[in-house]
């Protein structure tokens, strides 16, 4: 009986002990998004102010005694998982009261039997201190590509919601009470933010493929794209990578900003200043693609700016060099993508136009890329160089539809990620 009870406390205490990783083993990114440390405005404010109605859905400036529920989309799967959460945007320390991650159903709910505890260090509490970022231990759910996962976290004190991506385009239910745990949430509102959640990983399934980060601005983050849809171009390269079995070992994440720029503090550190913490920091990566530079042009013309705003083509060009030497030094390697045309802004200018064709110029035959994909020459409007397709354009001349989505995602040659090099 002796024996008995002891083999019985030894199983408990192994069922207690959190899932570690098997040592060597290699992680890629399968979600993730940027925390912005200069958050958007709630107005939906961004680069070229766009006509169209502002995707931005508010939230509350704080919580306390409540839970948030985020839903999140895989890309490459796995048979577990790592949550990582994020305190970057300055402000006080901030303390989950518990974590839970499942399955996502309709409407905010969990699918039955699929709900998991997460835990930092076999903790089911954690405290991130200003500037803080976590990474949980492995947990036991397995995620198949393209799946959406709910994430939520309760919040017992008053706490400031301090880091914040603005534009999730995804929908966060904000409920009463601790009901991480609960299928379904009783009364919950709705926001379109992630709160704290930088990243989802998940273990390599073998030694080729890795983590593709898409690195932009609203472009990229999928601004004038349908909410809840997964219309971005990073999410459809994602649907692409994963119809390819030889590919389908490749995650993606979109790391767009609304409003980001190469050179300047714009929404969020400048590129160059975020390519550490955005890029070079996930796990995983050995590839990235950047599409930025539009910001850079737009905040030097627009009439009345500072002038201390203002850019030039060469500096532009100057700041991309500086990511590709500093991706290459790391082994990454970089893909160019062209600035599509934004003719018909209040605001356009010869000026801007030479910029965009000095870059696109550098872009396009410098050598300094891996490669190049051209989203200027797929977007463009046959009749009307300078401007994007009347299909594509919701109003606002910049930013691409869900059609102008699946064109700039179908641009991307899939060979390039084959060697898994």
């Amino acid at each position: 009986m002796r024996l008995l009870g002891l083999i019985a406390a030894i199983a408990m205490l192994a069922m207690a002990v959190p899932s570690q990783a098997s040592p060597g083993e290699r992680w890629i990114e399968s979600w993730g998004t940027p925390m912005p440390v200069v958050p958007p405005p709630h107005s939906g404010g961004d680069d070229a102010k766009a006509a169209a109605r502002p995707p931005f859905v508010a939230h509350p400036a704080s919580f306390a005694d409540q839970t948030i529920r985020m839903i999140v989309r895989t890309t490459a799967g796995g048979k577990r998982f790592r949550l990582e959460f994020a305190n970057v945007q300055q402000g006080e320390a901030v303390t989950f009261g518990a974590i839970h991650a499942a399955l996502a159903g309709p409407g905010g709910t969990t699918l039955p039997g699929s709900d998991r505890v997460v835990t930092f260090g076999g903790s089911e509490q954690l405290t991130l201190f200003p500037g803080a970022r976590a990474v949980s231990d492995p947990v036991e759910l397995d995620l198949p590509p393209l799946t959406e996962v709910a994430v939520s976290i309760y919040l017992g004190q008053e706490t400031p919601a301090n880091t914040v991506d603005e534009l999730g385009l995804m929908p966060t239910y904000v409920a009463e009470g601790n009901q991480a745990a609960a299928r379904t949430l009783a009364k919950p509102g709705v926001a379109g933010s992630y709160f704290w959640l930088r990243g989802l990983a998940v273990p390599a399934s073998s030694a080729g493929g890795g983590t593709i980060v898409a690195l932009g601005d609203s472009i990229t983050q999928g601004y004038a794209t349908t909410a809840g849809a997964h219309r971005s171009w990073p999410e459809l390269l994602a649907e692409r990578l994963q119809r390819d079995p030889e590919l389908a070992k490749w995650g993606v994440v979109n790391a767009g900003i609304s409003g980001n720029r190469v050179l300047k503090v714009g929404v969020g550190d400048a590129a160059v200043a975020r390519f550490d913490t955005d890029v070079l920091t996930r796990p995983g990566v050995k590839w990235v693609i950047v599409l930025e530079s539009i910001n850079d042009i737009n905040m030097s013309i627009i009439p009345g700016l500072p002038a201390d705003q203002a850019v030039t083509a060469d500096q532009i060009i100057a700041g991309l060099g500086q990511l590709v030497s500093r991706a290459h030094v790391l082994g990454i390697k970089v893909a160019g993508a062209t600035v599509m045309p934004t003719k018909g802004l209040p605001f356009y200018s010869a000026k801007g136009e030479e910029m965009r064709q000095a870059v696109n110029a550098w872009i396009r035959r410098s050598g300094r890329f891996d490669a190049v994909i051209d989203f200027d020459a797929v977007t463009r409007d046959p009749g009307a160089l300078l401007r994007i397709r009347p299909a594509i354009d919701p109003g606002d001349h910049v930013h691409p539809n869900d059609e102008g989505n699946a064109l700039m995602a179908a641009a991307v040659d899939l060979d390039i990620f084959r060697s898994g090099d």
